[in-house]
């Protein structure tokens, strides 16, 4: 059987890379592989343990299969003689890249860290591979990037595989690089590569810089809830588990030197949103929506805020069988569930105190 043969079979890995699998979607994305996907292989954690990556997101997984099937290292991508090392020390035949500065607003303001990891990170991983892989067909390097790419939309329209690229901020510009980057190890090196663009994601461990944690947290500090603009930018949300399980379709049955948008269908206008997440942490709570719908303050809007993202993922759900399988409502109560029961871990995130427990676990690293 060909490792990329379409159809009932699948593509079958022994030991996959993710990288910056100690980030949120990373995070998420490896529990996923080893509590539903049916991986039989190892997963090696790459990452940096940057001010968003936490292993101990992934320390329940650490105690399960820590040294047997899921082993962690710490390196920076951009490092070409750390990733050689660990690739060949894991026999690496599948990397799924995740590692990014990813927050808009960092990137307006440090744009050059953004270059430096999503470009020249990306750049440094593709050349171990292709240095190390060289012409196997048995291996796979997939790229998870964003629907960010693509630009800003109207009123009315979806981004598809084929939008053109339009990115806007220093961060989607950098993503937007790394995917061409990527493609062209494809067309001109015949790597096997696949791509997935996401919208935004939502859910647990999600550090709490972004709308959805950030508006929770504060709420639960009775903070003020920032609003950027007039509050009607629309996204695209997608819960993280889905997005996972998206990205694991692709890398066991997408089509080699194609890419595949994974959204949530599910568009909400930013002001709109902030004021279900009120609704939905009051049923929670002691105090009453009003209260937290009172903290909502409108601040001076973003530099090049993109007005609308939403995705088309057709192709996905007809080619690989793939849907969403968590509602919005479903999810929202979910996340803030899972941020209620787990504020140790968001004053832990925000104060730093957890790089204790990563220094006592990884500091040798």
């Amino acid at each position: 059987m060909s490792n990329f043969t379409l159809g009932d079979q699948m593509r079958k890995f022994k030991s996959v890379i993710v990288t910056g699998g100690a980030g949120f979607i990373g995070s998420n994305l490896i529990r996923y592989i080893f509590e539903k996907s049916g991986f039989e292989g190892n997963v090696i954690n790459l990452d940096k343990l940057t001010y968003a990556g936490n292993p101990y997101n992934l320390s329940d997984i650490e105690t399960a299969f820590g040294g047997k099937r899921y082993f962690f290292e710490k390196a920076d991508i951009c490092d070409m003689n750390a990733v050689k090392v660990i690739m060949e020390k894991h026999s690496v035949d599948a990397i799924i890249h995740l590692a990014a500065e990813s927050h808009v607003d960092r990137s307006i303001h440090s744009p050059e860290e953004f270059i430096r990891t999503n470009v020249m990170g990306t750049f440094s991983l593709l050349e171990c591979a292709r240095n190390l892989w060289k012409d196997r067909t048995d291996v796979l390097f997939h790229h998870v990037s964003t629907d960010e790419v693509y630009g800003s939309l109207g009123d009315t329209g979806y981004f598809y595989e084929d939008t053109p690229y339009d990115p806007r901020s220093p961060y989607s510009s950098s993503k937007a690089s790394s995917d061409h980057v990527v493609m062209s190890y494809f067309h001109t090196y015949h790597m096997p590569v696949t791509m997935s663009n996401c919208s935004n994601n939502y859910g647990p461990y999600h550090f709490p810089e972004k709308l959805i944690p950030l508006m929770i947290s504060n709420m639960l500090e009775e903070k003020p809830l920032p609003v950027y603009g007039d509050g009607k930018n629309v996204r695209d949300w997608l819960y993280v588990e889905d997005h996972a399980s998206g990205i694991w379709s692709v890398v066991t049955k997408g089509k080699i030197g194609e890419k595949y948008n994974i959204g949530g269908e599910n568009e909400w206008e930013n002001i709109k949103l902030v004021n279900v997440l009120c609704e939905t942490v009051a049923e929670f709570s002691s105090k009453d929506k009003d209260y937290y719908k009172k903290l909502i303050t409108y601040v001076k809007d973003r530099p090049g805020h993109d007005r609308r993202y939403a995705i088309n993922c057709d192709k996905i759900k007809k080619e690989l069988g793939w849907k969403q399988s968590v509602n919005f409502e479903e999810g929202l109560k979910k996340t803030v569930k899972w941020f209620l029961e787990n504020k140790a871990w968001i004053e832990n995130v925000k104060s730093g105190s957890y790089k204790d427990w990563v220094s006592k676990n990884y500091g040798n690293r």
